[in-house]
């Protein structure tokens, strides 16, 4: 069974940054598009950033300049770098894959980690 797994969040001063990891465990061979997703109590689920198998991205207005999502395919990893933090980015952030492919041949679809607390606080 695929699991997603988020790492990396934390607290920090507005302004300072953090690094999530989103790692993909088991039999995995491939994973497909992976976006970054958060949401603040009382709020929706949003999406922050998005990322294709081949490494094109896109961003929320609201973190266009400050936060960059790349990804390792040879470590099943996608990262989510965050810059110039700020307290409204506080959230439970989670990673969602559209398309995990296995090394038995099998595939499972919309996987979504458990999630990473990020909190942006003096």
């Amino acid at each position: 069974q695929v699991q997603l797994v988020e790492s990396g969040g934390g607290l920090v001063q507005p302004g300072g940054s953090l690094r999530l990891s989103c790692a993909a465990s088991g039999s995995i061979f491939s994973i497909g598009a992976v976006g970054w997703y958060r949401q603040a109590p009382g709020n929706q689920r949003e999406l922050v950033a998005h990322i294709t198998s081949g490494g094109s991205t896109n961003y929320a207005d609201s973190v266009k300049g400050r936060f960059t999502i790349s990804r390792d395919n040879a470590k099943n990893t996608v990262y989510l770098q965050m810059n110039s933090l700020k307290p409204e980015d506080t959230a439970v952030y989670y990673c969602h894959a559209d398309r995990v492919a296995t090394l038995l041949g099998t595939y499972e679809f919309d996987s979504w980690g458990q999630g990473t607390q990020v909190t942006v606080s003096s």
